[in-house]
């Protein structure tokens, strides 16, 4: 995970520097590189006239880069990078030239007005992109990863690569994956047959039956107390509520811990 895109501005507070601050040591234990992205539509408000010899892409650059003072970049690279238009639409197009390896996203905050644990965007990017994304909770610090809760209904995965993200944080952490298959009412026999790159560097297996895999996570984290929970996102997956609306409600799912979302099958 080389490249790692974080978004500003998608909660209330324009810029989340403890969302970029994890990021950022995240990064350097993978030795990634920090893409800060901010979507412009038109010239950013500043107290004086921008130079005539700047481009746009130079002052809002700048911009970005006056929101992020103060991090601690400890040697990471992290890039401005202002983009054009509609957010779900410049992320996958920027994808395809520079090969972004992970998303970092903040879940909402917690208050008695907000019942969201994915807003309206971020519940979009989840649902659209084909970048695997990482649900970090707000205020979170890194942690050394020791214990991985992996969560399947499938045990099947079509998509190429689609584990890379997880075999390095496997490999970076030296972390241990416990993997949790939840048989739902409409589990298929072909379902519990395990993906064999799945079933390699799992070192325990559970299977559990509920209603849904939400209720199987739920029931199983505090049995094996996980420094990250992965999911896959398939259209009868862990967010399949996303195939009709772009939001979590946090009476749905909520997690102390971070949450990554890879691509199984669709």
């Amino acid at each position: 995970m080389k490249n790692i895109l974080v978004p500003l501005g998608l909660s209330e507070d324009s810029v989340s520097i403890s969302l970029f601050q994890y990021a950022i040591d995240l990064a350097k234990e993978l030795g990634g590189t920090i893409y800060a992205v901010e979507i412009f539509k038109e010239l950013p408000r500043t107290g004086s006239l921008p130079s005539v010899n700047k481009t746009l892409e130079e002052i809002t650059a700048s911009s970005i880069e006056e929101k992020l003072h103060g991090l601690d970049r400890k040697g990471v690279e992290l890039i401005a990078l202002p983009l054009k238009g509609d957010l779900l639409e410049a992320i996958p197009k920027f994808n395809l030239e520079h090969s972004i390896d992970l998303i970092v996203l903040e879940a909402e905050k917690g208050s008695l007005t907000n019942p969201y644990f994915l807003g309206e965007t971020s519940g979009s990017l989840v649902k659209k992109t084909e970048i695997p994304i990482l649900i970090v909770p707000v205020n979170y610090v890194l942690k050394p990863i020791k214990t991985v809760l992996i969560a399947v209904k499938s045990g099947i995965i079509k998509r190429k690569n689609a584990l890379m993200p997880i075999k390095e944080i496997l490999s970076t952490f030296n972390a241990e994956i416990k993997l949790l298959q939840v048989k739902t009412t409409n589990f298929l026999p072909e379902d519990a047959k395990l993906d064999k790159d799945l079933d390699k560097i799992a070192s325990s297996y559970k299977s559990s039956e509920n209603a849904t895999l939400f209720q199987g996570v739920l029931e199983h984290l505090n049995e094996s107390h996980p420094d990250l929970i992965c999911v896959f996102r398939r259209r009868r997956g862990f967010f399949a509520k996303l195939w009709e609306e772009n939001t979590v409600l946090k009476r749905d799912f909520e997690s102390r811990v971070p949450l990554l979302v890879l691509r199984g099958s669709d």
